[in-house]
């Protein structure tokens, strides 16, 4: 019973624990909603049609708009915020002051998100690129990944706790049917008890009347029969108490068998049940989408690969991926159209790699992919080989021929790197590519 209920205890405990940080990651997408209010109002007065890019979003920020509303908002505003700077560029002491008080409130918010979870790679990620990034275009789409993040961890952390929920309500009923079992063995002890010493009372309370009668009669003869009568009701008695032994024995043992035979079936359910859990586990490290590796199974390989730099591993190249204008072909053809494009790609990229390679989708349109023994040459042509394959690709949305491509910033992991660092150098490399025409490959 005492393992039983400190069982029972941890489990309470986790739900607690799970609860509480549910409840904090709602304070930091309530702190981010504000910010993102406070920064649209912060920006009104420059421009008529800034103000009501401002507004839109600052609307859709108080009605708790989702990622897809809010993202096409921040790219309009984007578009917006380049044509007002075009025009009549703000004073450079306005612009700094605005800008600094913002990348300070946005480094405050991350500075949070990394105190909840020492081991997420993302939020350092953020930080990093939060000290590099030089427009607002730039800022916003942090912003954008920093309720993202808050968005995933929220719903990882409400799913633990609703399994969580689910074993301990599961534990719970074991342990009620295990004190039952107990409840019913103690009574059963304690009517044994009170009916062995009802017969031991009534036995000796036999035995003294008989010795009474005994040294007080006169003759053989009453007293034979005085005799033979007491020990017919002694034998009486003690023939009952035996039969009453023998059922609650019966009783017990039956019990027993049918407490030993529910313990194993608890255990064949535990078994089920942490093999669920096993399974939803690995589910929350893949993109439902594409069924690659998400952002959390990358984070796990690459932390990783780093922290055993086994020679038989190295070298490891880290190819980033973006596919090319692919916010046209979502507004142009709609979402289903994008993720036929995605799969897609995620079929070639996954055909085209060897089984000790891994790839993930971790962002809308990115993949990542990590590659051990593959020296740089051979990565940058694998790189133009995939990304011939995807340019390979043929789509016909509504009786039109889409063209698609994509591009990629391939780095080799150094000593002393942090995946924070590796993954910059990639993205880097990226940008680049992106900017240089697109569909092209090019080393960090």
């Amino acid at each position: 019973m005492p393992e039983s209920s400190d069982w029972k205890q941890k489990y309470r405990d986790s739900l607690r624990e799970m609860e509480s940080e549910e409840k904090r990651w709602r304070h930091i997408e309530q702190a981010l909603r504000r910010l993102i209010g406070r920064l649209c109002a912060a920006g009104m007065g420059i421009d008529l049609q800034l103000d009501d890019e401002l507004a839109a979003l600052a609307a859709a920020n108080r009605r708790n708009a989702d990622a897809t509303e809010l993202e096409s908002l921040a790219e309009s505003l984007t578009m917006t915020v380049r044509a007002v700077d075009a025009a009549s560029p703000v004073p450079t002491i306005v612009i700094a002051a605005r800008w600094d008080s913002t990348c300070k409130a946005a480094a405050k918010i991350l500075q949070s998100l990394r105190s909840l979870n020492a081991d997420d790679a993302v939020t350092p990620d953020l930080l990093s690129r939060l000290t590099q990034i030089r427009s607002d275009a730039e800022l916003a789409a942090i912003l954008d990944k920093v309720a993202g993040l808050v968005h995933v961890y929220g719903a990882a952390l409400a799913l633990d706790c609703v399994q969580a929920a689910a074993v301990l309500t599961e534990v719970t009923n074991r342990l009620a049917e295990v004190s039952g079992f107990l409840a019913e063995s103690g009574m059963d002890a304690r009517y044994r008890f009170e009916d062995t010493v009802s017969v031991n009372d009534s036995v000796i309370s036999h035995v003294r009347e008989l010795t009474a009668a005994v040294n007080s009669a006169t003759e053989l003869g009453v007293l034979q029969t005085l005799v033979n009568t007491r020990l017919e009701t002694v034998t009486q008695q003690v023939q009952a108490f035996r039969s009453r032994e023998e059922h609650r024995h019966l009783e017990h043992t039956g019990r027993a068998e049918r407490m030993v035979a529910r313990i194993a079936d608890l255990e064949r359910e535990t078994q089920e049940l942490n093999s669920k859990l096993d399974s939803e586990k690995h589910g929350a490290r893949v993109d439902p989408l594409t069924r690659l590796g998400n952002r959390k199974s990358f984070d796990e390989r690459i932390a990783h690969d780093l922290s055993t730099g086994s020679p038989a591993n190295l070298p490891v190249t880290m190819l980033l991926w973006d596919l090319d204008d692919f916010k046209i072909i979502n507004d142009s053809y709609g979402h289903r159209a994008g993720d036929r494009v995605l799969q897609s790609v995620a079929t070639s990229f996954m055909s085209a790699l060897r089984a000790e390679d891994f790839v993930a989708r971790i962002g809308g349109e990115e993949f990542v992919m990590l590659m051990a023994q593959m020296p740089f040459a051979k990565a940058q042509q694998i790189a133009d080989d995939l990304r011939g394959a995807v340019e390979s690709l043929r789509f016909h949305f509504r009786g039109t021929p889409v063209r698609i491509t994509a591009s990629c910033g391939f780095t080799d992991l150094r000593p002393g790197d942090t995946p924070a660092l590796a993954f910059d150098r990639a993205d880097a490399a990226l940008y680049r590519a992106k900017h240089g025409g697109k569909n092209a490959c090019v080393a960090a």
